[in-house]
């Protein structure tokens, strides 16, 4: 597929789904302040190519069930691709861990796990280390509330991209 050179008013378009999900024709036009067609059409040329993955509601879990949330920082013991590769392939078959990042420096992932209970969480560590999937080390951070959580404003990063 042809690489699509993103303009202003497309990057508002992104923003803009960024920001309030699926929305009305007019709505999305309303906000990018441009005519519905075109934006539509901008609209629908953006998730042809790639650039939305899809539409997800932003749930209040504490008010729908009890949950322990925990921040895990993982180290392997060894660094070769095949050891990345099964450590990550087992972490996708998870559910429990909503996010697994690779980093660099001291740890080489940080997980996002939720869990029904410190417990299961427990037992959730306990399997991962039996699958020997080469962890060498691993914190864990109880999350006991959120200060902040929010998508990056996608203007500000697309504007310094060509600095």
């Amino acid at each position: 597929m042809d690489k699509i050179n993103l303009d202003a008013t497309d990057i508002r378009i992104l923003g803009a789904v960024q920001n309030h999900g699926q929305l009305s024709k007019t709505k999305l036009a309303e906000i990018v302040n441009l005519s519905p067609t075109p934006c539509w059409a901008r609209l629908a040329k953006l998730k042809a190519a790639g650039f939305i993955r899809g539409y997800h509601a932003n749930i209040a879990l504490e008010r729908v069930c009890d949950f322990t949330q925990v921040i895990v920082t993982v180290s392997l013991t060894h660094h070769r691709k095949s050891d990345f590769e099964r450590f990550e392939g087992h972490i996708r078959k998870l559910e429990e861990i909503t996010e697994c990042i690779a980093t660099g420096g001291g740890m080489d992932y940080v997980l996002k796990i939720f869990s029904p209970s410190l417990a299961a969480f427990q037992e959730l560590m306990e399997s991962l280390l039996a699958a020997e999937l080469g962890i060498d080390r691993y914190m864990t951070y109880i999350v006991t509330r959120h200060v902040k959580s929010a998508q990056p404003n996608l203007s500000r990063l697309a504007a310094g991209a060509g600095k």
